[in-house]
């Protein structure tokens, strides 16, 4: 009975095999050739490429797979190589794309034992991948698709080469999960490159084609055998099931550990495939990351903490680093968010107050004026009588940020004017009622800052190498640019908390009042720097004292510039040099930068100041040393300015002539008690009064005694 079914069986397999040869004939199907199918592959990714080629970030872009760059032949590990024949093809070099060897006996098989041993080629497998009408479902191909699919494979190994169609098999093939391709395969699960893959991954990986998404063990069982099958040293079953196991058990995909640029990639890669080159430096972009995080994570905020960090070359415009680290997760492109600019905006205000001719660098500006606290360092040569402190030269109000003179520098300019001028900079969203505003973004600053390193030329940045070939506009006579570099350059005239370049260098740093963030933007000869940390929300998260973080991040930054030493600009024509010192002395001789028409040797308080008496302060108490001779504790009492016919009273009585100096000034002789010294008009009007207490300083006592 049983040699009857098998006869019947030997008849049944005879008749499709004969039906299947008239199907050879009758089929037609065509493929592509191995060019246009290896110039149709598409990647799943696209890159973004530094301006020396060097991969800055990579996105995966198709959401149904992972595909790599094509991967030729010659690129493959021989292990791999071996062990795809041995587990798919045995005979693949000797068939003419079907190995009717093993398709009778699968055949065979399948009807007597009911069976789903499958006998397709490399072939054939290739073309299922490549004509969508022959793919392989979950219910299996028909006897049709099954004969339509051996006319093809046997079509194609009459036009293609067999390395052909290995090449194009490994590269279309699926592996695992969305592992397309030898290559995304290699790399997901193994790290690696196909030419790197040894016998125990070669083996797992070719374990897989019969079914990508088989549990690890199942694979690991396949891949014992195929291991089996290579040429000595194979790797023991042992070590592939424990590559298998570890490899298997998490899901297939690719992760890029090159984040460069994450927001830049994101802006400008937008379809698989696409390689994008850009103005970046990866070195400089990589120190920058690096040097701002660190400086984020030795804040120790409770808050939320941000930072951006830029640099652009002066000449082209390119941005060289750009990066940021946003305190909400998800955000992207925090470079274009606003911030405070603060007293950033000064040197675009004095420098409309030195283009109107109205002040010069050496000019005496008042510092108390509109109720505004400064609560700046102040360097070691400013005068530290109390009653001088409000007044200060537009070097030392700039270098310092003081607020009470920028706002009554905006009244003196015209409110009108100030903001036509910050426009022209680029900087259109500035509020100039209210410096603090928070309007400007960081490259926005970065580049108005590059405008006076130009010269006062304002050109744009770019991410295009070499820059934009765009006209540069003149937003600033160059003298008057000129003179605020060398102010923002003079580091005698900049608080301690100021960045200190080992070479030349024109930059300001400060903190927000509300302490709510930290800008530092400057330039050397060459590149201009930008960094801001501060709290989206506002919130103080910088220490009232203490260096700077934008400060510490952007000296970090320049002093690792590779680049030859960075040197003062030549001044520009339409500048006069000369010495200056100042009456009263509220800051030592120097020479300055004039504009021609504004230069003055002698640089004097306002001539409508109100009178101060300088010396002593209201309520201070005097202590006496009565070891130490009288004369030697004089007190130098003056006024400024002093006007002809204005006199002294010391508790309501006039001093003695012989204590009136030529000056108007006065040297007081300190007696215990209580005191008051006054000076009054030519018409008896009180100007000012000062009212102090002498005392004995009881420490001397004790030790005398």
């Amino acid at each position: 009975m049983r040699w009857l079914t098998l006869k019947r069986s030997r008849a049944t397999l005879a008749a499709l095999l004969l039906v299947g040869l008239t199907q050879l004939e009758a089929h037609s199907a065509e493929l592509p050739s191995f060019a246009q199918v290896r110039a149709a592959h598409q990647v799943s990714e696209a890159w973004l490429y530094d301006r020396n080629g060097e991969v800055l970030d990579t996105l995966h872009l198709d959401p149904n797979a992972y595909r790599l760059p094509w991967i030729p032949l010659r690129a493959l590990s021989p292990a791999m190589r071996h062990a795809l024949l041995v587990s798919e093809d045995k005979r693949f070099y000797q068939h003419g794309g079907v190995d009717w060897r093993a398709f009778v006996g699968a055949a065979w098989e399948n009807l007597v034992y009911d069976t789903h041993r499958g006998a397709s080629t490399l072939t054939m497998q290739l073309a299922g991948l490549l004509d969508p009408a022959l793919a392989w479902s979950p219910g299996g191909r028909s006897y049709t698709q099954k004969w339509d699919q051996i006319k093809a494979a046997r079509d194609m190994e009459k036009t293609w080469s067999k390395a052909e169609i290995l090449e194009a098999y490994l590269n279309k093939v699926n592996f695992r999960g969305q592992l397309a391709g030898i290559n995304a395969a290699a790399e997901g699960l193994f790290n690696t490159t196909p030419l790197k893959l040894n016998k125990a991954e070669a083996s797992i990986l070719s374990a897989l084609l019969r079914g990508p998404n088989a549990r690890p063990a199942v694979v690991a069982e396949r891949a014992c055998g195929v291991a089996h099958l290579l040429s000595a040293p194979r790797p023991s079953c042992a070590s592939v099931r424990k590559l298998a196991d570890t490899r298997l058990a998490q899901r297939a995909q690719l992760n890029w550990p090159i984040q460069l640029a994450p927001d830049i990639a994101h802006q400008y890669l937008l379809a698989p495939g696409e390689r994008i080159q850009v103005s970046l430096d990866a070195k400089l972009q990589r120190l920058a990351q690096t040097t701002l995080n660190s400086a984020l994570d030795s804040l120790k905020s409770p808050l939320p903490v941000a930072g951006e960090a830029l640099i652009l070359n002066n000449q082209t415009g390119e941005i060289l680093a750009s990066v940021s680290r946003s305190a909400t997760p998800g955000t992207i492109n925090l470079t274009s968010v606003p911030h405070a600019p603060g007293a950033m905006l000064q040197p675009f205000l004095y420098g409309l107050a030195l283009e109107q001719g109205e002040l010069s660098a050496a000019t005496v500006l008042d510092d108390a004026a509109l109720g505004v606290n400064n609560d700046a360092p102040q360097p070691g040569w400013l005068a530290r009588d109390p009653a001088l402190t409000h007044w200060a030269s537009l070097r030392y109000a700039l270098a310092q940020s003081l607020k009470g003179a920028a706002a009554r520098t905006v009244l003196q300019v015209g409110i009108d004017n100030y903001t036509n001028q910050l426009q022209d900079f680029g900087l259109e969203s500035a509020h100039t009622e209210q410096p603090d505003a928070p309007t400007v973004t960081l490259t926005q600053l970065t580049n108005a800052y590059r405008a006076l390193a130009n010269g006062g030329l304002l050109k744009p940045t770019s991410l295009r190498v070499g820059g934009t070939p765009n006209e540069a506009s003149r937003v600033m006579p160059a003298s008057v640019a000129a003179i605020l570099t060398q102010i923002l350059a003079d580091r005698q005239a900049a608080p301690d908390t100021q960045p200190r370049p080992r070479d030349f260098a024109a930059v300001k740093a400060i903190n927000l009042g509300n302490l709510s963030g930290s800008w530092s933007i400057g330039f050397s000869d060459r590149y201009t720097l930008g960094v801001w940390i501060g709290s989206l929300n506002d919130q103080p998260i910088v220490a009232s004292s203490g260096p700077l973080p934008a400060a510490v991040v952007w000296q970090t930054l320049f002093n690792q510039l590779d680049t030859p030493r960075s040197r003062a600009p030549r001044l520009p024509g339409g500048i006069v040099q000369q010495p200056v010192r100042f009456e009263p002395p509220i800051e030592p001789p120097r020479r300055e930068l004039f504009l021609p028409g504004t230069e003055q040797s002698v640089i004097g308080l306002p001539p409508d100041t109100v009178p101060h008496i300088i010396g002593l302060n209201e309520g201070d108490t005097l202590h006496l040393n009565p070891d130490l001779p009288a004369t030697w504790q004089t007190v130098h009492i003056y006024v400024r300015p002093m006007r002809p016919g204005w006199v002294w009273q010391l508790d309501g009585a006039a001093i003695p002539l012989m204590l009136d100096q030529a000056d108007g000034s006065w040297h007081y002789t300190p007696q215990p008690g209580p005191h008051q010294i006054s000076l009054m008009d030519d018409t008896g009007k009180l100007l000012d009064s000062v009212s102090f207490n002498v005392e004995t300083d009881p420490q001397t006592l004790r030790e005398l005694r």
